[in-house]
């Protein structure tokens, strides 16, 4: 069966996303890691699948998919794209657009210049909604390495981040300590990693790796994390500059109970047909 594709990318954080709003498209792990190989698919970081929308007043809904075949509950910058889509394509005629994801709905708001702006909701501490096995909410924890440990701190908007503070992100063993936390024990559906440098409360710079990916040039999650968990430190403002190897993300939260904004980029690459 040949299906059409949309490339779109936030930040250099790219996808595949399919349309199956008006026609069903069968998806199954499979099919995802196909998609995702760059050198015998498409190539992307995750899959996005549109579907009609369960609710009224919402756009459509819409599935992630890793590039190792997972579905996970939310994507920042993949929320974007699929706003851009919907938009450019007479498919949502407001600039303010609703979506829902498995982490629920997701209320977008189209801009002039090209960006998005994304509330990405309320993040959550406690250790059973991250998920994380911890007996009590932290605004730190160890996570023992071998012979050391290292501090972390840890949520969830839609899906587990943990959050590092280094010294300088372009020296930060990555891909190393990336995936040993990202598969360690202490969460058991993996954690997405970001290792952040702090330059003062306005600005941060950031690398994530992403769980079923490895490190990608943005992760919009993983930056509104970053400032949730500098803000909770004292280390931030209520309005953050991140820059990621991607580029930058504006990320706004004004504390507990609170939402938080990003605003960023969505980017179409190119359209396709592929036999799946």
């Amino acid at each position: 069966m040949q299906v059409a594709f949309t490339k779109m990318h936030g930040l250099g954080n790219d996808f595949v996303l399919l349309d199956g709003l008006t026609h069903a498209i069968d998806i199954d792990a499979a099919k995802v890691r196909r998609l995702a190989d760059r050198r015998l698919g498409v190539g992307c970081d995750q899959v996005l699948l549109l579907e009609p929308a369960q609710r009224d007043g919402v756009a459509a809904r819409y599935r992630v998919f890793n590039a190792d075949g997972g579905e996970v509950g939310h994507c920042g910058n993949g929320a974007r794209c699929v706003a851009r889509y919907l938009k450019d394509r007479g498919r949502a005629p407001h600039d303010a657009i609703v979506i829902e994801a498995l982490a629920g709905l997701i209320r977008l708001d189209c801009r002039e210049d090209g960006s998005v702006r994304v509330d990405m909701g309320p993040p959550r501490f406690m250790p059973g909604e991250i998920p994380m096995l911890a007996s009590a909410p932290a605004e730190l924890y160890e996570v023992p390495l071998g012979t050391g440990s290292v501090r972390v701190a840890a949520l969830s908007l839609g899906n587990p981040h943990v959050v590092l503070r280094v010294d300088a992100v372009a020296i930060a063993p990555v891909a190393e300590l990336g995936a040993a936390i990202a598969t360690h024990a202490l969460f058991p559906q993996g954690a997405n990693v970001g290792f952040m440098e702090v330059l003062d409360a306005e600005h941060i710079h950031l690398r994530v790796f992403e769980r079923g990916v490895g490190e990608t040039p943005a992760c919009g999650t993983g930056a509104c994390a970053a400032v949730v968990a500098g803000r909770r430190q004292g280390l931030l403002g209520p309005a953050v500059d991140v820059a990621l190897p991607g580029g930058h993300l504006w990320i706004e939260w004004g504390g507990q109970g609170q939402p938080v904004y990003m605003t960023g980029p969505a980017t179409h690459a190119f359209e396709g047909r592929i036999e799946l």
